[in-house]
This record gives C-alpha cells, structure tokens and sequence, in this order.
C-alpha cells in the first residue's frame, strides 16, 4: 500500500488488508465464496472531507440516485432503471425469478427482457423505501393499520429533543423480510447530537468490501448531510459498525490493485438548498466539489439464488 494522504481511503483499505491476511475462507449464498472478519467499526470525520474513496472512481450520481430512491420511499426498480441505473437489476431479477416459480406458470422471462420490462415498473417488496417512509404497524388483529414514517420522525426528534439518545431508524422488519427482493444489508442507523454537530452509526450485518461498502460509505455521509442541513446542525461524523466484512474471492486481484494505489484529496460537499423533507432534495441540489479519483477497477457482482 502506498502513502494514504486521506483518512476515508486509509481505514478503507487497513480493512481490505486486514481481511486479505487474517479473513476467514466462508461459503455463502451465491455460491463464489469469501475471505470475512466479523465486527469491524471505521470512523469518518465529515469536516475533514467527504468520504468518497479516491483509489477508485465511485459513481458518485448512482450512489445519490438510489438513497434519493429510498427516501421517496419508493421501492419500484423501474425508477432507477429509467434513470440508466442497473445496480438492483440482478436481485429484482432474482425475485421475480422465485416469485413467479412460486405463484405462476407464466414462462420466465430472460434477464434482457426482465429489465426492459422493469423500466415500465417492477416492485421489489417492502425494502428500505418502505420500511424508511411507511413501516407498517396493526396493534391487534382488528385494529386499522397505519405507517410510521421513520424518517419524518427523526427528523422531528432530532428538531424536538436533540439529545435524546433515540434517534433511530430500523429497516429490519423481521415481519417482512421473506417478503423483500433483498433482506437489508445497512439495517440501522442512529443519529447523534454533540457541539451543535451531527454525526450518524450505522451497523450493517454483511458488507460486500470491495463493490458494495464504498457505496454505502458514501451514501450515509450524504445522508448525515441532508438530515443536518434540515436541522440546522453541522455535520460531525460517520461511524460504520459491520458485522460479517467480506470480499468475494473473484475480487481478490482488484482489491489488491486498488491496494497498489496512492489515495488524493478528498472531495466536498454542498446542498444548494434547504428542504423539510429529504425527499423533496434532487441531484441537481447535491455539489461534489473537487473529486479527483484513479480509474474505475471493474469486478463481478456476486447474486445469490
């Protein structure tokens, strides 16, 4: 590894090292295999720079794209396909895959024909848009249900009360995971009140290292951003808790290529505009400023069956 000038860069790859040397060899759902540490936590000062990493190209638009997504609470994939944004094609394919062998005889379409028909609209179950906007609770089974909100009312907690220590926000609802394309990978995030400054915890049960984690580094540092700008607070940190850290045995030469590398500057970030609500943000009202990266390394996205 090279000198490391940024801190984002740095922790990022002390854990691809550490899971090179010291991972466990596991097999896993999608048949590839992995090298996996368990319980890992980086930190990221947000005034230091935004935590996009530099030692590869992260597609920043992509990344916003898809929490923009979520927080319209939105959980149709034709959204992000009309947009040119593939990333959840293959796990929609899959579902509708086991959705169809389970409840229809209609002929399976190809992956082809899958995603153009996907553009028109495909929706993947109760995932983080719903469980983010609209998680659903019955007290009894006579009562009507109704929707929590989750990020309306942290919002208003964090406004209300900001040093409560429940500023919380869950996508694991063990009532409907059977029901999602996907049980969520980043299932909880806390918000943190200190110095007028807020910093936000996710814990993330499973993280693919080398394509999936430098996207969800980035998107909760856009998060903390947002929900900071709505409160009037600065931002403070992001701190990503992870359970089961893996790479994926076909991405052990890229993540030893993007180890190869020298880390740059990291970029900045602005929101243009003040909203009430995050939704109401687009991504022509996020400004990165400044990013600088090494080429894009390319590797295969491993889908479980």
């Amino acid at each position: 590894m090279d000198e490391l000038t940024n801190n984002a860069d740095k922790q990022y790859l002390e854990l691809c090292k550490l899971i090179l040397e010291k991972g466990v060899k596991k097999e896993d759902r999608t048949g590839t295999g992995t090298l996996s540490v368990f319980g890992h936590q980086m930190r990221f000062n947000l005034s230091e720079g935004f935590p996009l990493l530099t030692t590869k190209r992260v597609p920043f638009r992509i990344v916003a794209e898809e929490l923009l997504w979520f927080l319209r609470g939105s959980t149709d994939v034709g959204e992000l396909v009309r947009k040119n944004i593939s990333i959840w094609n293959p796990d929609a394919y899959r579902f509708y895959c086991n959705k169809m062998s389970r409840y229809s005889s209609t002929q399976i379409k190809t992956y082809e024909e899958f995603v153009e028909a996907a553009e028109v609209g495909y929706d993947l179950g109760p995932i983080y848009g719903a469980q983010w906007r609209s998680w659903s609770k019955q007290s009894t089974p006579e009562s009507t249900p109704r929707v929590i909100d989750q990020i309306a009312e942290v919002i208003k907690s964090i406004q209300a009360n900001p040093y409560s220590r429940r500023h919380i926000v869950s996508a694991w609802n063990v009532g409907e995971l059977e029901e999602m394309a996907l049980p969520p990978c980043h299932t909880l995030f806390q918000f943190y009140v200190a110095d007028n400054k807020l910093s936000c915890q996710l814990y993330q049960r499973s993280a693919d290292v080398f394509l999936g984690l430098p996207f969800n580094i980035c998107s909760y540092a856009l998060l903390t951003h947002m929900i900071a700008k709505i409160t009037d607070l600065e931002v403070g940190e992001f701190i990503h808790t992870i359970g089961d850290a893996h790479i994926y045995l076909n991405h052990v030469d890229a993540v030893n290529t993007q180890l190869s590398r020298s880390s740059k500057e990291l970029p900045s970030l602005s929101l243009i505009r003040k909203v009430d609500d995050p939704a109401e943000y687009t991504f022509d009202d996020i400004k990165l400023i400044g990013y600088d990266p090494h080429e894009t390394i390319k590797a295969p996205l491993s889908v479980g069956k």
